[in-house]
């Protein structure tokens, strides 16, 4: 993914700043991680999905 892309990119709900990661799941799929939501908006095909509905919900930290 191209790093100014990710420089322009926030969350599409609290418009707070997304850090670029692989899945915890394990299958190496990308994802852009809001921690301020707790949510994980996919990379796919090197396109970001920002839809809230597409975006997993984070475990909460322990």
């Amino acid at each position: 993914m191209d790093i100014r892309l990710l420089e322009m990119l926030v969350c599409p709900i609290c418009k707070g700043p997304l850090e670029h990661q692989r899945s915890g799941d394990g299958s190496g799929d990308r994802e852009l991680i809001c921690h301020a939501d707790r949510l994980a908006f996919p990379v796919r095909d090197g396109i970001p999905v920002m839809l809230e509905s597409e975006a997993r919900v984070l475990d909460a930290p322990q």
